[in-house]
């Protein structure tokens, strides 16, 4: 089973390789679905639009079997 995380903030420049703060990107997540991920990617996004140094991006990964599924963003 996978499960899924928005995974990004803001960064310094439109490389998108550092966050304004030096930290790793914020993770949301985990979401059981691939279509509550996108619901999420898109609530952050929108709130950022004219941001252009703001971006996230869904990863997938697969659940461990006996690991508690949650949607409850971070």
């Amino acid at each position: 089973m996978k499960r899924f995380w928005v995974v990004g903030g803001e960064y310094k420049s439109t490389a998108f390789k550092e966050t304004v703060d030096g930290r790793p990107p914020r993770r949301y997540g985990p979401f059981a679905t691939l279509e509550e991920a996108q619901a999420r990617w898109a609530a952050l996004s929108w709130a950022e639009v004219d941001n252009c140094h703001t971006r996230y991006a869904i990863e997938a990964e697969d659940a461990p079997a006996d690991g508690p599924e949650s949607s409850q963003a971070a």
